[in-house]
């Protein structure tokens, strides 16, 4: 008996991901890449099967679908591995990089459509390692300037993450004894010693915590009432 023939043109597996699971449930996402992807098919005359990881980060390697495909296309039960973005598949230049060689170890291709990157040529292959690396530093360039900014935010006084919240009775308590005249320390040395638990459950009030309750916004009801 003959074996079953193999179809004309390159086995391609077509990869989508999405990365949080309210992308994979909304499904718009992945209905972008697979436009694209489906559009390069029929420029090329390809058949396409598509694997998706739905709700999957791209710093997360543990993607099912990514690992079924890479071990088919180890195994040479396909040709290419095709992405509409690199970022889909990884933004790791030492990850990406790595794929590139095990592709052309093993013989099959990668086609990133969103950079043009192709490594069944030389020169894809030279712009795949090229373009990953720059990926990774603007993310690196984007994390940098992300925390220079909260830095600055912080060196001038702006209190970062979620607000504290405060009983009121306390709230209160600091703003009558400041309007009663009474210094800062005092009214932390106050609270520390009655057992108060500042904002963020510590045992110990300083002068600029006391200033931080008397100067937040459920405070200032009390204080317009207090000065009126």
């Amino acid at each position: 008996m003959s074996p079953t023939p193999r179809p004309e043109g390159p086995r391609v597996l077509a990869y989508l991901r999405v990365s949080t699971e309210e992308q994979a449930h909304s499904g718009a996402g992945l209905d972008a890449q697979r436009t694209a992807l489906s559009a390069e098919a029929t420029r090329r005359g390809w058949q396409l099967e598509f694997v998706v990881d739905a709700g999957h980060s791209a710093k997360d390697l543990n993607r099912p679908a990514r690992a079924s495909a890479l071990a088919r296309l180890n195994a040479r039960q396909a040709d290419v591995l095709l992405v509409a973005k690199l970022d889909r598949l990884s933004r790791s230049v030492h990850d990406f990089s790595g794929l590139v060689k095990e592709a052309t170890r093993r013989g099959w291709s990668v086609v990133c459509l969103d950079v043009g990157v192709d490594t069944s040529t030389p020169n894809g292959k030279f712009m795949a390692t090229v373009t990953a690396g720059i990926a990774e530093l603007e993310r690196e360039l984007i994390g940098q300037r992300t925390r220079d900014a909260l830095a600055a935010k912080k060196a001038a006084g702006v209190r970062l993450g979620r607000p504290p919240v405060l009983p009121m009775e306390v709230v209160r308590r600091v703003v009558e004894e400041r309007e009663a005249g009474r210094s800062w320390q005092a009214i932390a040395d106050g609270l520390s010693a009655d057992g108060v638990p500042t904002a963020r459950g510590g045992a110990t009030w300083t002068f600029s915590s006391a200033r931080a309750v008397y100067n937040c916004q459920a405070a200032a009801p009390l204080r317009e009432r207090v000065q009126a």
